[in-house]
């Protein structure tokens, strides 16, 4: 019989899930005894507190991550000897509502009419609309995906940036690496969905955002590497981009003291864009425990090399 640790703040959460699922041949360790890491086949939690125990998990076979990304357990100094799952298919939706929040509220001015509201002030200026715009995803992974799809709800005409992946419907036009400025040029919106690899770090440089229109938005919903950050301020700054909004950052939680805070035509979300439900993420791990069952590959095994 399998036996299960709970690796998670929400430890409790999680447990009450997976009980109430009646999964067959499955034991749940208390996590509070020190010495069931030892007794731990299999290890569901969030990546940052799996590493934290990683020398102690000595009967490791398959670590499943209540997170998309899972960077703390890439560090190539950690062992690497089981398999390791993260979660994908469930950020998809809370993505697209995010970014959707945030270019709905630049194309129709709602701060602007706020303000004005504030002030007794009639401003009847003419809004934006997303119809007729373009919209460039950088990574369509499952996430991008459904970014592509809502996109096209909108009538957005959508750009795919991707390494590999050709195949989602809602996509007018991909390309590929060494495409890169062909991809930004005339873009009104561009988001990275991108996850933390040596391939996507400050790939979001001066040279990409000197091809974007002066009116374009940049969302960052993936990992903040990718960014370079001192490009982005002078970008801001000088009026070369019109805004950004990000939710992910280098350094977590953002120092008091970073020019960010302070960037003009900037906003901070704190990383809140896609929180993670237990409800849905104890569900992704039901369907994965019944296929490790049955001696089945789970799905979304990350690889340790590419990071994702």
């Amino acid at each position: 019989m399998p036996e299960l640790l709970i690796l998670s703040k929400q430890a409790d959460t999680y447990r009450s899930l997976l009980e109430a699922a009646q999964l067959p041949d499955l034991h749940i360790l208390d996590g509070a005894q020190a010495g069931n890491f030892a007794l731990a086949e299999i290890v569901f939690g969030e990546p940052d507190l799996i590493r934290a125990h990683l020398p102690d998990l000595r009967g490791l076979k398959w670590a499943q991550s209540t997170w998309a990304g899972v960077e703390p357990l890439l560090d190539a100094s950690l062992r690497r000897d089981y398999v390791l799952s993260n979660a994908r298919g469930v950020f998809g939706g809370l993505m697209s509502e995010f970014v959707l929040a945030y270019l709905l509220l630049h194309e129709r001015k709602v701060l602007q009419r706020f303000a004005a509201q504030q002030e007794a002030r009639w401003d009847a200026t003419l809004t934006g609309t997303l119809r007729g715009k373009t919209i460039g995803l950088l990574g369509v992974g499952s996430i991008g995906a459904e970014l592509a799809r809502t996109a096209r709800f909108f009538e957005m005409k959508v750009r795919g940036h991707t390494r590999a992946s050709q195949d989602c419907e809602y996509v007018d036009e991909y390309f590929q690496a060494g495409q890169l400025p062909d991809f930004a040029s005339g873009l009104d919106y561009l988001v990275s969905s991108l996850p933390a690899t040596p391939e996507t770090r400050r790939v979001v440089d001066a040279a990409l955002l000197a091809r974007l229109p002066a009116h374009a938005l940049f969302i960052n919903v993936g990992r903040g590497s990718a960014v370079d950050e001192v490009a982005l301020i002078a970008a801001l700054q000088s009026g070369a981009l019109a805004g950004a909004v990000l939710d992910v950052f280098e350094q977590e939680p953002l120092p008091p003291a970073h020019p960010f805070w302070t960037t003009p035509n900037l906003m901070i979300t704190s990383h809140t864009s896609a929180p993670s439900f237990p409800v849905q993420i104890a569900r992704l791990f039901v369907e994965n425990y019944l296929r490790y069952a049955e001696g089945q590959p789970v799905k979304y095994r990350v690889d340790f090399e590419r990071g994702y």
